[in-house]
């Protein structure tokens, strides 16, 4: 079940065990350990790609060493083990979604592949001159573009739920929105630039009221809690590798089976096609019938493998601690004066944006830089939400579960000098 991050004080960790589980855990990732010029890496760019523990990065190298074929079309026992290790994973991300069958799990390479998928194939079917698209005013640019780019092809009009100062969704705009021209909904599960938790499992029951399908976008959710697509009752959710401890290049598309089987492919090639002629080419079934070519395949080794180590954490406890991280990050960045916070709603999970008075965010990440602390500067692809909130940038620091109080107060204790650097 997706549970929103939620207020764990009942349930807070000790410290003493805190600090042991997460030293357990940064041990499992190698990167952490480095410097960067001559200090500890602080790593605050978890929303752009986590660090990838010695399973994944393991994984990876036994495949290319000992296991390296083609996938679904070799008889000999190479390729065989490759085309098995390769749907165990297909396995595995459908446990891990809980999606009812794996033939409803697509490999694809991100996000960003899974949502220009849907749009192509879905929305080549579904949408005529005139049906509208829904989106909010806080999405990623790939989870916008794909959709302008349907409605120039077929006259279809992208509408946008509107979003409060503090970064919530207008769930009341939300509402009036959706008519009988609503052909899709496709809405961000958790904010990339602001970490607001939008209720989507009651968005979605608002859309089924009306007969709409929804797209949730989970890249920014699945590494922060538990989702369960059957109890979302989604049609389409979308994740990418990268940012799930594992390899760049690959991402998990889940889609309802009736509408896998009802689309169109979405590229032609091999291993997409049942029999082919030059008069007719029939195609293949789910999920095969969307992944011409082919595919990633140390990389989706490498994602079972993240998967299966993420299966292996207590996700209570994991949501606790980072709720626990967020709150503190909070209170140490919004007592520094000129430090302005930015994205305040009440439900939110992972990410701290903020904005300096008169410093740019990209000078902030250069100047933390030299302290070896990684953060991200820029408009994080969500260009429409800084023009919404009158901002041309912000400097983020987003977290994940093998970060520290002692990373927060670093990046706390670095931001001063920022001002001494710069006046």
């Amino acid at each position: 079940m997706t549970t929103p991050v939620q207020d764990y004080t009942e349930h807070t960790i000790a410290a003493t065990t805190r600090r042991a589980d997460v030293a357990r855990l940064r041990s499992d990732f190698p990167i952490l350990h480095r410097q960067v010029r001559g200090k500890p890496l602080v790593y605050l760019d978890n929303a752009a790609t986590t660090q990838k523990p010695d399973v994944v990065i393991d994984a990876v190298d036994a495949y290319y060493r000992r296991q390296n074929a083609n996938v679904h079309r070799g008889l000999y026992m190479l390729s065989e083990q490759a085309t098995d290790a390769f749907e165990a994973v297909r396995e595995s991300a459908a446990r891990f979604l809980n999606a009812r069958d794996s033939s409803e799990i697509i490999f694809t390479s991100g996000t960003t592949g899974g949502i220009n998928l849907v749009a192509a194939a879905f929305g080549s079917a579904q949408v005529r001159a005139g049906d509208e698209i829904l989106i909010s005013a806080m999405e990623h640019h790939s989870n916008i573009v794909p959709w302008q780019l349907l409605c120039e092809r077929t006259g279809a009009v992208l509408r946008i739920i509107p979003i409060t100062d503090d970064g919530e969704l207008r769930l009341d705009a939300y509402t009036k929105l959706l008519s009988d021209r609503t052909r899709m909904v496709a809405i961000v599960h958790v904010s990339n630039a602001l970490g607001t938790v939008n209720p989507i499992k009651q968005m979605i029951a608002c859309a089924r009221e009306c007969n709409i399908p929804v797209l949730v976008d989970g890249a920014q959710s699945v590494a922060h809690m538990a989702v369960d697509v059957q109890d979302l009752d989604c049609d389409f959710f979308v994740l990418s590798g990268h940012k799930l401890f594992g390899p760049t290049g690959v991402g998990v598309l889940y889609g309802k089976a009736q509408h896998l089987e009802a689309m169109p492919p979405y590229q032609g090639g091999g291993d997409m096609i049942r029999s082919v002629t030059f008069e007719k080419t029939r195609y293949n079934k789910p999920p095969q019938k969307f992944e011409a070519g082919t595919p990633n395949i140390a990389g989706v080794i490498g994602l079972g493998a993240a998967i299966d180590y993420l299966r292996g954490l207590e996700w209570e406890a994991i949501g606790a601690y980072e709720h626990d991280l967020l709150t503190y990050a909070t209170e140490k960045l919004a007592a520094i004066e000129r430090v302005h916070l930015i994205g305040t709603a009440p439900h939110k999970t992972g990410v701290l944006s903020f904005v300096i008075d008169g410093i740019h965010p990209h000078d902030i990440g250069t100047i933390l830089d030299f302290d070896g602390i990684a953060i991200r500067a820029g408009h994080h692809c969500t260009q429409p939400l800084m023009d919404r909130l009158g901002l041309s940038a912000t400097a983020r620091a987003s977290f994940s579960f093998y970060n520290t109080r002692e990373e927060v107060d670093l990046l706390a204790t670095a931001i001063p000098k920022i001002f001494e650097v710069m006046g």
